[in-house]
């Protein structure tokens, strides 16, 4: 089939490459607009942009979707199908355009965790398992029709990082048999039950801030959702403090500080005990361990 591919993230990468090994077409790749990033403000792609244009694919970042000139290039591509990774909403008048319609790759088991964070949600909700879904995109978001799912386990081990490294490649995976189902004419649709839906908002800054009137496990969890970037933050004595890893503990103690340290061990008080920290990044400077961070720091 002929297809266009949108995506922006890395996220996308596994999927546009498992593609170019199949026996399907695309046409060109679309992706956000370069920008400005880092200290020394240079502007760069998008991850995906760098690796389509490494690949010698001509590549569309408009910066509106509804601009007349790019959805005129998207009606004389004659695509049979919009195969959308990690992008942006697109516009109905987009989405009526390939003939075959678009598809959409989504990092959770829908329709738990609609939006821009599904990974990071279900590590903070404390979910066991998650996985992929393949659909049909329509006009709002994250809840058309689905093509089809793959589950797997969340490990205690797993954070964000981890779990994205593990979704990106089955995803890629799923998405390649969605599209050869889709160009056989032998698939069945799955409609999403709305009740049962799940919010995945966007990370801000608040939602990064640990509150220590929260569980431990809670906390814990918070950790491994955020973990390794943007990674979940804690602020004592006018300092920030990011924690990369925590562990949960029998420790306890009669303190009454927020932090307890020893030679090695880092504490933290939480509403029902107390948390471990394993690895912290204090401000302008690297990840450290407990031990390593003791050794010439103090709260």
């Amino acid at each position: 089939m002929k297809i266009v591919f949108m995506g922006s993230a890395e996220f996308a990468i596994p999927s546009l490459e498992k593609l170019l090994s199949s026996n399907h077409e695309i046409l060109f790749v679309v992706s956000a607009p370069d920008k400005e990033r880092g200290r020394g403000r240079k502007v760069t792609y998008t991850p995906l942009k760098q690796f389509a244009v490494e690949n010698r694919f001509e590549v569309l970042t408009p910066i509106n979707l509804k601009d007349e000139q790019f959805i005129q290039r998207l009606r004389t591509s004659n695509a049979d199908l919009f195969v959308v990774v990690a992008f942006r909403i697109l516009p109905k008048e987009v989405l009526q355009i390939p003939k075959r319609g678009s598809i959409n790759l989504h990092a959770s088991l829908l329709p738990k965790y609609r939006g821009a964070a599904p990974i990071h949600w279900a590590l903070i909700n404390g979910e066991t398992e998650t996985g992929v879904t393949t659909f049909f995109l329509d006009e709002k978001v994250d809840t058309g029709n689905i093509l089809l799912q793959e589950k797997i386990k969340i490990e205690d081990d797993d954070n964000l990082g981890s779990i994205y490294e593990k979704l990106k490649h089955i995803g890629a995976d799923v998405l390649l048999n969605s599209i050869n189902k889709i160009e056989n004419g032998f698939y069945e649709l799955t409609k999403q039950d709305n009740s049962l839906a799940t919010p995945a908002p966007k990370i801000t800054k608040d939602i990064c801030k640990i509150d220590l009137t929260k569980t431990s496990k809670e906390i814990h969890n918070l950790v491994r959702g955020l973990s390794p970037n943007p990674a979940a933050v804690l602020e004592i004595n006018n300092k920030t403090y990011k924690i990369i890893k925590t562990k949960l503990t029998n420790f306890n103690s009669q303190n009454s500080e927020k932090i307890f340290t020893t030679k090695k061990e880092i504490y933290l008080k939480t509403s029902d005990g107390y948390l471990e920290i394993i690895e912290l990044q204090p401000e302008g400077r690297k990840i450290m361990t407990a031990e390593e961070f003791l050794r010439g720091n103090s709260f």
